[in-house]
């Protein structure tokens, strides 16, 4: 569970990302209060449909025009969300793995 690390949501569901206007959120996308990635922001989380907030999945992403990786935590993601959010980030310069959680 995340309960340590409050989920701030920045991007909702269905908004348009701020420097890609093609690009739009198919779930909510935030980052863990508190935390600090490797680009100095917090760290980024998808939050899907599932009841709770079990952590369900990680992506780890490769984004060579940023020259950066990054891994994503999913929460409450059900397999098939997560396999949407990860074919997000296979696109363009980017590409990701996906990291279920068993269990």
């Amino acid at each position: 569970l995340v309960d340590s690390s409050p989920v701030i949501i920045d991007r909702p569901r269905g908004t348009r990302h701020p420097r890609f206007p093609d690009m739009h959120y198919p779930f909510d996308y935030g980052y863990l209060a508190g935390t600090q990635a490797a680009d100095g922001d917090g760290i980024d989380v998808w939050v899907g449909s599932l009841p709770g907030k079990a952590v369900t999945g990680v992506i780890v992403t490769i984004d060579l025009t940023k020259r950066d990786a990054e891994i994503k935590v999913l929460i409450a993601c059900a397999p098939e969300e997560a396999r949407a959010i990860v074919a997000l980030h296979n696109s363009g310069d980017q590409s990701a793995a996906l990291v279920l959680r068993k269990g």
